[in-house]
């Protein structure tokens, strides 16, 4: 079973709203790092050296690959990242090898199966 991993980086506001919609295209679960930092097109505004900017959060997904577009177009979609600017990225990378989702390969081939 090969895997990618989804990486979004929206803001903190959307999180949940982001991982419900990637469960739903069938992601089993997240990972979230809060208080993520960085820049886009424009540089933040800044006050007397302080950023202005939100907080972003990175949700982190590990998906069978099948899931990996159903994914991308379902969190694009409720973030709302092509519709307007600074509200997201999202991107998938493929992972060589991952350990502990032993107890999850038996469901997943079953809906794979399904879905081809």
């Amino acid at each position: 079973m090969h895997f990618k991993l989804v990486v979004a980086l929206v803001d903190e506001s959307a999180t949940k709203k982001i991982i419900k919609a990637a469960r739903e295209a069938g992601a089993k679960g997240a990972t979230v790092i809060g208080q993520a930092h960085g820049e886009g097109l424009r540089r933040e505004r800044t006050f007397f050296g302080m950023g202005l900017a939100h907080q972003r959060d990175m949700v982190l997904m590990l998906v069978e690959e099948h899931f990996a577009t159903p994914v991308l177009e379902a969190i694009s979609k409720a973030g709302e990242f092509d519709d307007k600017a600074g509200t997201g990225i999202a991107f998938s990378l493929d992972v060589d090898d991952a350990v502990g989702v032993a107890h999850q390969i038996e469901e997943l081939t079953h809906e794979v199966e399904s879905e081809l």
